[in-house]
């Protein structure tokens, strides 16, 4: 079976091509950020990248009557189960509203929806969007009513490494207990119990672990002082928070190879925050064990930071004691919307629907 799948970004739309679960072809359409502007609002740029789409597959000579399926990338809708959704009309009309929130990835589903009924009517898909909320009803509870803890994690990512978990377990994710830390510009680190994501950070605004651009936890008074200081607007804080903390507050790049390379030089200071990095994900990691009230099978670390052995090694050290660790490196997006796809056309799992 041919799948498309389509995930869309700030200023690119990345396009791969599957036979089943193999990757035939892959490719980063990349559109000016001047013809971006010019539309004015994301859904305004629907048609810029669906001919961008168009033309990249006419000229590789794929016609859109070859294909199976189209899968999109998840947008911001209200918050949903994990799995792979059928696109229908109720989820397009929530995604070319905004009422959720705007953001480039509200094209992907569009933009499946639409390739997939001119190609006959196919099934459209989009699989563990970011606003995945399975979180237990005790995990929503912060020190504060007006400010309940939410559910913004790499739910794709990390489902996706579970998921890869659970087969070199040889058992069902769905009998595991496991401790997934998905781990690039943002850190986000989940507790999955038998197929839940039953607590997690929100990376999205920063919490948990500081990473290589969001500034993670801070002390609560401190901050609030800060806000109040008359020194920073509300923008300069959220770009501390998000933007400009973590690695580049403290060493001046979010490129953790870069920060490789200067421990490896024998710089003390990288070495210090790079290490502080990793100690901070441990923690995490450990704290996660008192929902399970035991020991995970697994822990899993994943995402783009966990191609640095170092990194990893300072992980593993803190946290092995606990359960075995499976290290997934890279983000793997395009083959695990594949793989959302996938299941359900091989009836291995039941759509979901957008209600």
């Amino acid at each position: 079976m041919h799948i498309l799948v389509l995930n869309p970004g700030s200023t690119s739309t990345k396009l791969a091509l599957f036979a089943d679960d193999q990757l035939l072809m892959a490719e980063n359409l990349s559109h000016p950020p001047a013809e971006l502007e010019a539309c004015g609002s994301v859904i305004n740029q629907y048609g810029l990248r669906k001919k961008a789409v168009l033309d990249f597959l006419s000229k590789k000579n794929i016609a859109l009557s070859s294909l199976s399926a189209v899968v999109g990338r998840g947008g911001l809708t209200k918050p949903l189960a994990g799995g792979t959704y059928q696109i229908n009309e109720r989820m397009l009309a929530d995604l070319r509203s905004a009422k959720w929130g705007e953001h480039a990835c509200n094209l992907g589903p569009i933009l499946a929806y639409d390739l997939a009924q001119e190609a006959g009517g196919i099934p459209a898909f989009t699989v563990d969007p970011v606003v995945v909320d399975e979180l237990d009803e005790v995990a929503r509870i912060s020190g504060l009513p007006e400010l309940p803890r939410r559910s913004k994690f790499h739910a794709l990512n990390q489902k996706a490494a579970a998921r890869q978990a659970a087969k070199a377990l040889a058992r069902p994710y769905q009998e595991l207990n496991l401790i997934v830390a998905h781990m690039g510009g943002g850190i986000s680190v989940g507790a999955h119990k038998r197929g839940r994501v039953v607590d997690v950070n929100n990376a999205l605004d920063g919490e948990g672990p500081m990473s290589p651009e969001r500034s993670g936890t801070l002390p609560v008074g401190d901050l609030v002082r800060l806000c109040y200081s008359d020194r920073f607007t509300f923008q300069d804080v959220m770009r501390m928070v998000k933007g400009r903390g973590g690695l580049m507050a403290h060493l001046g790049t979010t490129d953790t190879r870069e920060v490789q390379r200067r421990v490896e030089k024998g710089d003390e200071q990288a070495e210090l925050v790079f290490k502080a990095l990793a100690y901070q994900v441990a923690k995490s990691i450990c704290a996660l064990t008192a929902v399970f009230k035991d020991r995970p099978h697994a822990i899993v670390l994943t995402g783009g930071m966990a191609h640095s052995e170092l990194l990893t090694s300072w992980i593993k050290e803190r946290v092995e004691f606990l359960a075995p660790v499976l290290v997934y490196p890279g983000e793997g997006e395009m083959e695990a919307l594949a793989q959302g796809a996938l299941r359900v056309l091989n009836q291995e799992e039941r759509p979901q629907i957008y209600a």
